[in-house]
């Protein structure tokens, strides 16, 4: 099966997503290396997310597993980290 190419008007929104979990893991205290340490992965992973991005620049799309993980070190809802408002990405194949 050929991977799923996020279509480009997912990047301000996953961008949004990244700004989202900067803001609260700045407001929980922690660095970018304990809350990817706590949520089981890795740091360079992380630092990617909140910048909306992916390995090679490419736009993010993490998984479900992996925000639920987050919103779990961050004593939040995962909902309150997904952004409103998302894309129609129904064509998205």
């Amino acid at each position: 099966m050929a991977k799923r190419v996020p279509p480009p008007e997912w990047a301000p929104y996953v961008r949004e997503l990244g700004q989202e979990l900067h803001r609260r893991r700045i407001a929980a205290g922690l660095s970018q290396e304990q809350l990817a340490a706590a949520a089981g992965i890795t740091r360079v992973t992380y630092g990617q997310l909140e910048k909306g991005l992916s390995k090679a620049d490419a736009i993010a799309n993490p998984s479900l597993a992996t925000l639920v993980a987050l919103s779990n070190v961050l004593h939040v809802d995962v909902t309150e980290l997904i952004p409103k408002g998302a894309p129609d990405i129904s064509a998205w194949r």
